[in-house]
């Protein structure tokens, strides 16, 4: 099955929440998948985990969250909040979340 790559760059929850809900059924089916919060949504995880959001906590139990974009972190004042809930604060792409090696490894990007 096929690898696909959530970058999640829109913070309104309705739409991540449908990100949460398609990266779990297709990892349910067997797919390999990964989340990476960029732009305002990374604003998303720790209002989440506060609110113990049953799909946001099913998809960190299943290892589906790769990281949340350190600059935009930086840049939007949850950079601390971001970094207690233990999740990897990514920068490989000059301060932000990359998708390059994800892309160069034959992943499917969906950006939302």
């Amino acid at each position: 099955m096929n690898k696909v790559l959530f970058y999640a760059m829109n913070g309104e929850r309705m739409c991540f929440s449908h990100v949460l809900l398609n990266a779990l059924d297709l990892s349910e089916a067997g797919a390999e998948v990964k989340i990476i919060f960029e732009g305002s949504s990374v604003k998303l995880p720790s209002l989440l985990n506060e609110e113990k959001n049953k799909l946001y906590l099913k998809a960190i139990d299943a290892g589906l969250i790769a990281g949340i974009c350190a600059a935009c972190s930086r840049a939007l004042g949850v950079y601390e909040a971001n970094a207690a809930l233990g999740l990897p604060l990514l920068d490989d792409m000059n301060g932000h979340a990359g998708m390059r090696s994800y892309v160069e490894s034959g992943w499917e990007v969906v950006s939302i």
